[in-house]
């Protein structure tokens, strides 16, 4: 018996100031998130969803509002599908070279494999795909929608495929609002899809993690 759960993205964020937000609370969608919550919603309703659960940040439950409103699911909650943690959140990035050459933030990159500025990549992958079994465990035989962060999906991604965790955030394939399918047959990961629901919508000026 096959399963999938989908990873959805959150919309973009509505972040004038180009903040490293991280976990940090009041950051919520930008008109266009909230246009890509409902393009992911529209896309996902059409599947045989029976588990919606989300990051305890305001975006991703933005994000799953739509959905949830659709199908009449509650939203359920998983903390491990939070942000990772970094500790340069709160910093301005302007477009991350602030960061770099801010000299009181090179203590931050001494290992860029565990990484140094963060929560390990082996424990961001853990806790998401704990959350995802979680919720096939939960649909299991139909299919889950669980909402979280670029990082976090990727992680759980790369883990699932049998890649290196360490990569260049540049070349991720996690758009905003899109979605990562994990299908399992029992509890082994047998196949892993992609797809951009909000990608004809025009692109923004915010930003989103």
């Amino acid at each position: 018996m096959t399963t999938t759960v989908h990873l959805l993205r959150h919309g973009e964020v509505h972040n004038p100031d180009r903040v490293l937000y991280g976990r940090l609370p009041g950051f919520r969608l930008s008109d266009l998130g909230v246009r890509q919550a409902q393009a992911a919603a529209d896309w996902l309703r059409t599947r045989d969803i029976a588990y919606l659960v989300s990051s305890p940040l305001e975006r991703a439950q933005q994000t799953a509002r739509p959905l949830a409103d659709a199908l009449d699911l509650e939203i359920g909650t998983d903390e491990r599908l939070i942000e990772a943690d970094n500790r340069l959140q709160g910093r301005a990035v302007a477009g991350g070279k602030g960061l770099f050459t801010d000299p009181s933030n090179w203590k931050y990159f001494t290992n860029p494999i565990r990484p140094s500025w963060g929560e390990p990549y082996t424990e961001v992958a853990e806790r998401v795909l704990a959350a995802a079994r979680a919720a096939r465990e939960r649909a299991e035989g139909r299919e889950a929608v669980c909402v979280s962060h670029q990082l976090p999906i990727v992680a759980a991604r790369r883990s699932a495929e049998g890649k290196r965790l360490f990569h260049d955030p540049r070349k991720r394939q996690c758009n905003l609002a899109s979605v990562t399918s994990l299908t399992f047959d029992g509890e082994v990961i047998v196949r892993v899809d992609y797809a951009e629901p909000a990608a004809a919508l025009p692109a923004g000026h915010g930003a989103g993690a």
